[in-house]
């Protein structure tokens, strides 16, 4: 399912917690440090643990061209370690991180040469070693050694270390488009710990280990876009359908810009992102809200405030005026992935649309039904809205049967959706799809992490009231309210379609 190019982003209706209307409300506390942090905290005795985790409101949007890919490679960097966790000899660590720095500027000269000659095509790939002057491999061994002698002094993985030995599990991050997220379990004894742990790394971080991790995305990015079927064919479907707006660049980033990011733009990144302003700490589970507010006020107070405010989102997408199309050869099942604009994160046609995406997908919904079991010229279908903190997307498509084409596949798709503009959806069908919101998504709070998952999904996407007021809005929707938004959005000069057959010959050779 094409779909799926959509890595770090979470489909609308994973982000619903649409209660029932009589359901408890989630008791989140709300709390601002003086420093301008905000702490959102959920008790909950049901056992002796809690989740912690803390989201700062900085993704790859927030990027430009040049160092797109460095919100997520920060990801990687928020576990390199502080002066006393990750290093058995600080000072010395310091010295060659200096000598190192040293050494990258004048390999970025380098760099600048070899971008000059490619342009006057005079060589084709940056990265062949064949291509590098003899002054550049010298660098190169240069700081190979330093990197060498680093790695004596390093303590790897400490911060895991440390977490799991006194009883934490789950310790994990994600970045996307909108957002960078750290969390955590732990036993409730150990809030203090996870305190100190967490406050340390925003205070004095140590971006150790820089380029080597740098290089870590770099094969990541090669692993999970570059070497899979559909990975690369998707990153420029999503390229071509975000016109103007960065979502359009992948979180990874570009592979010439991961290469290229400097720590001195790392630095400057970190000072203007990762302020107590723009981060929010959030607690679920076995704690008293005045300990955990006093805690928080002893560790995370004495993080400085941001000397400026993290900059808005200010580039929008541009109206789409025709119909966009890309027609790839790939190693998958012949399918079809169109995306029309929509809205984004709270808007109120989100609700709506997250809807319409579960009356047209699953198992018992109009396009399995029509495409799969009536006309069976599918084997899968798919279709949701994504509501991102900046604009949004809904996506349909479907695989291609055996001796039926892509082609069948999209039309089959307009014929359900035609059906939704032409006649009001029936009102037991549109309960039915509430009924699956309300009890889908009030499952998903049954554990701590749970629950922290849903507060860093909702408060990084803009607003984590959503976790309470976003049931009753899908409980509000109507009828007329699907008929309106399809209408509004599902057209033909606001969609891109992306069509996926085998080369001739192909599937033949694989049978």
């Amino acid at each position: 399912m094409t779909a799926r190019y959509f890595a770090n982003c979470v489909p609308y209706f994973a982000l619903f917690v649409a209660l029932p209307a009589l359901a408890q409300q989630v008791p989140v506390v709300e709390k601002t440090l003086a420093n301008g942090m905000r702490l959102l905290l959920v008790e909950r005795h049901d056992d002796p643990a809690f989740a912690g985790g803390w989201v700062a409101h900085v993704g790859s949007a927030n990027e430009r061209p040049g160092i797109t890919g460095i919100a997520h490679l920060f990801e990687h960097m928020m576990f390199k370690g502080t002066p006393t966790l990750g290093t058995t000899n600080y000072p010395r660590d310091l010295e060659i991180i200096a000598e190192q720095e040293k050494i990258r500027d004048q390999m970025r000269e380098e760099d600048v040469k070899l971008r000059a000659a490619i342009r006057r095509g005079d060589i084709d790939d940056l990265l062949k070693p064949e291509n590098k002057s003899d002054r550049a491999k010298e660098l190169e061994r240069q700081f190979k050694a330093l990197v060498t002698e680093q790695r004596q002094i390093l303590v790897k993985n400490e911060f895991f270390k440390i977490y799991t030995s006194h009883g934490g599990s789950e310790m994990n991050a994600f970045t996307s488009g909108d957002m960078t997220a750290y969390f955590v379990n732990l036993p409730a004894n150990k809030l203090e710990l996870w305190m100190w742990m967490e406050s340390e790394r925003l205070l004095h971080p140590v971006f150790r280990e820089f380029y080597s991790e740098r290089d870590v995305v770099f094969e990541e990015r090669r692993m999970r876009t570059e070497s899979t079927p559909l990975g690369k064919f998707s990153e420029t479907f999503n390229a071509l359908f975000w016109e103007s707006h960065p979502y359009g660049w992948p979180t990874v980033g570009w592979p010439s810009d991961i290469p290229a990011i400097s720590k001195a733009q790392a630095d400057d990144f970190y000072a203007i992102y990762y302020t107590p302003q723009n981060i929010a700490l959030i607690l679920v589970g076995d704690f008293e809200v005045a300990r955990a507010t006093a805690l928080a006020e002893k560790y995370f107070s004495r993080i400085p405030p941001g000397k400026v405010a993290a900059p808005d989102v200010v580039t929008l997408e541009v109206k789409q005026p025709a119909e966009k199309r890309m027609n790839a050869e790939a190693e998958t099942n012949p399918q079809v992935d169109i995306l029309w604009h929509t809205v984004p994160f709270g808007h109120k046609d989100s609700y709506p649309l997250a809807i319409l995406g579960q009356i047209l997908a699953t198992r018992t919904g109009r396009l399995y039904k029509g495409l799969v079991l009536t006309n069976e010229v599918a084997t899968d279908v798919w279709a949701f809205q994504m509501s991102q903190k900046w604009a949004g997307s809904f996506n349909a498509g479907g695989e291609a049967k055996d001796g039926h084409s892509p082609a069948e596949v999209e039309a089959g798709i307009y014929a359900e959706i035609e059906k939704l503009k032409q006649e009001e959806v029936p009102a037991a069908e549109l309960q039915k799809v509430k009924n699956n919101f309300a009890a889908g998504e009030y499952r998903k709070l049954v554990s701590n992490m749970a629950i922290l998952k849903q507060l860093i999904r909702t408060e990084g996407n803009n607003d984590w009231r959503e976790i309470n007021q976003a049931g009753a809005k899908v409980q509000a929707v109507t009828a007329a309210d699907l008929q309106r938004v399809a209408r509004q959005y599902f057209t033909k000069e606001n969609r891109a379609v992306a069509t996926y057959t085998r080369k001739a010959g192909e599937a033949k050779n694989k049978n």
